[in-house]
């Protein structure tokens, strides 16, 4: 469980704008619109929706991690407590106001 509150943060808009473009599976370019990015507990997280997501009004969650050179890329959270966390985060911040500025 997470003891801190999650802080928004805008590190993929400032880099890509409102959407990202993901590789599925068949090599197929997706859009994902980047509904919210936060920290919490020293990692930065993204909630993406992709078109059939939006369908269903579900996020994917994935955590923010930095390039050396300094650009963001995602990486897929594989460990299920990490997932909870991050997606508790999220729920934070559209429900309690978290993290406004």
């Amino acid at each position: 469980m997470s003891t801190g509150i999650p802080q928004r943060t805008t590190i993929l808009k400032e880099t890509y704008g409102r959407e990202v473009l993901l590789i599925d599976e068949q090599g197929q370019e997706i859009p994902f619109v980047i509904q919210a990015e936060f920290s919490l507990d020293g990692h930065a997280y993204a909630a993406l929706q992709s078109p059939a997501g939006r369908k269903e009004g579900e996020v994917e969650m994935f955590r923010i991690v930095t390039d050396p050179d300094g650009s963001p890329s995602l990486e897929t959270i594989e460990d299920d407590e990490e997932w909870e966390l991050a997606a508790e985060g999220y729920d934070a911040l559209l429900f309690d106001g978290a993290g406004e500025q």
